[in-house]
């Protein structure tokens, strides 16, 4: 795990029972090379010390917003600024229900909420809680709001807890903890620094009437994790998004639009902006060639909607395309993927294109995962196993690099 070398993390810590276990987690990251700062919860002081954590640590922890001594001279400074700019990664071990709810709603009550809200590098979370508690509907519900807005986590797990039940909610052993913070460091070496990415995300919805359209299933979360990977990669970032329940980072720009035609206008408008172009939206082939100005009533003894082809927004683009430009599409196929993809990748004049399936498990649409492979323009195939969107990405940009 070389990749934690001179990585300069932060183990942020909250008031349950494993927060004896961060010990543990601190001193295998300083183990493998990693310059470590603790902030904690005054609730985790309940279950080991600060002196502990500083011990380990080797460096100064931070327990409150404002230091306890008032009457002293005071040096002001805004350490979760600074703090949140130095770095690379935020590791939250264990993360109580409570605090993942705050995290959700940016409540910023103490020190390591307050930082979380100020961060700048990724953040992975590694819950720890009852069974009941954790799988309760709102922290269900927490977890999957957070996993939208980028945030990475590591899955509890199953055995002996706290109170003497049997189930999951165990925080994740140090190893699997270590493992997914591996996987993000690995694709923060921003190799993409001064590159100026466009991505076009999620879904177009294309009217009908004032209350119906025709849409599709993308989610946006392989725009997002794309988004993501350049970004941690040192890429200055403006995506074009669909409608989506996904967010981003306040460091990336976002425009937002519904149809295809405002998605094409506005990438159009981005495109001789950028170095690269990574078409990841799933648009409308069709929309609606008159739209209702009322609601259709559905008592109609027929209906019948004449449709009309959107703009092949890559296909437009493409002829823009400058001698440096670099442009991906994705080719979503459930038959003959090789094939067809070929056809659009010549068709488009792309430098290459990522293929999936979405009627394999586990990749396509409203997935955390996707099974890639991706067609170059000199022929190579490359094919990847079942991974994570944001490993997926990765890829996707090691051979934009390559």
């Amino acid at each position: 795990m070389k990749v934690f070398q001179k990585k300069k993390i932060i183990v942020g810590v909250s008031g349950g029972i494993a927060a004896y276990k961060s010990c543990y987690l601190i001193r295998e990251l300083i183990k493998l090379g990693a310059e470590v700062k603790v902030v904690m919860t005054s609730a985790a002081c309940e279950f080991v010390t600060p002196l502990t954590f500083s011990t380990l640590s080797q460096n100064e922890v931070i327990v409150d917003i404002f230091p306890k001594d008032r009457k002293s001279n005071l040096k002001l400074s805004t350490w979760h600024i600074e703090l949140s700019m130095w770095a690379d990664l935020l590791i939250f071990a264990p993360a109580t229900v409570n605090s993942i709810a705050k995290i959700n709603y940016g409540i910023a009550d103490n020190a390591l909420t307050t930082l979380i809200s100020a961060l700048r590098c990724p953040l992975l979370i590694a819950p720890a809680a009852d069974e009941d508690m954790f799988e309760s509907e709102a922290n269900r519900r927490n977890i999957s709001e957070l996993k939208a807005k980028g945030i990475f986590f590591v899955d509890p797990g199953f055995g002996d807890l706290a109170s003497g039940l049997v189930g999951k909610g165990r925080l994740a052993e140090v190893e699997n903890i270590l493992v997914e913070a591996e996987k993000i460091l690995s694709n923060s070496n921003k190799d993409f620094s001064k590159k100026k990415v466009l991505i076009s995300s999620g879904p177009t919805f294309e009217p009908i009437d004032p209350v119906r359209y025709i849409g599709n299933r993308s989610s946006g979360r392989m725009g997002q994790a794309v988004a993501l990977a350049a970004f941690y990669r040192g890429a200055d970032v403006t995506v074009v998004t669909g409608p989506t329940q996904v967010s981003f980072p306040k460091f990336i720009k976002v425009v937002y639009v519904r149809t295809a035609d405002e998605m094409y206008k506005e990438v159009t408008k981005q495109f001789l902006k950028c170095d690269i172009f990574i078409s990841a939206a799933a648009v409308s082939d069709f929309k609606p060639k008159n739209i209702s100005t009322s609601k259709i009533k559905k008592d109609k003894a027929q209906l019948s909607i004449q449709l009309e082809r959107t703009k092949d927004i890559l296909r437009e683009v493409s002829r823009l395309k400058k001698k440096k430009q670099i442009v991906v599409g994705f080719s979503i196929e459930t038959e003959d993927e090789i094939k067809n993809s070929k056809n659009k990748l010549s068709s488009k004049n792309l430098d290459m294109i990522v293929i999936n399936n979405p009627l394999k498990k586990g990749a396509g649409f409203e997935v955390d995962t996707n099974q890639i492979a991706i067609l170059k323009k000199n022929g190579k195939i490359l094919n990847y196993s079942l991974k994570s969107k944001f490993e997926a990405a990765n890829d996707i940009l090691d051979q934009i690099k390559n």
